[in-house]
């Protein structure tokens, strides 16, 4: 994947979306741990809308912005 900049939809859509399968099934996409994102990242994010936030948390988190996101209002 390339680099992207997300917008503000993409940063609240990490806050809000729950992982739909796997070991953190229902689990914010934000608060999935890092070595999980890292695991995608060596296997291959699934396509679509979903990977496309896997990857843009993956990227939050490697760069230490995590804090950050979470304090973007949801409103």
């Amino acid at each position: 994947m390339e680099d992207i900049t997300p917008n503000k939809e993409q940063l609240i859509q990490l806050l809000t979306t729950e992982m739909p399968f796997g070991k953190y099934k229902g689990r914010k996409l934000i608060d999935l741990p890092e070595p999980y994102l890292v695991w995608f990242r060596q296997k291959g994010f699934p396509k679509g809308k979903l990977g496309e936030l896997l990857y843009l948390c993956y990227e939050i988190k490697l760069n230490g912005l995590e804090g950050m996101v979470k304090n973007i209002p949801l409103k």
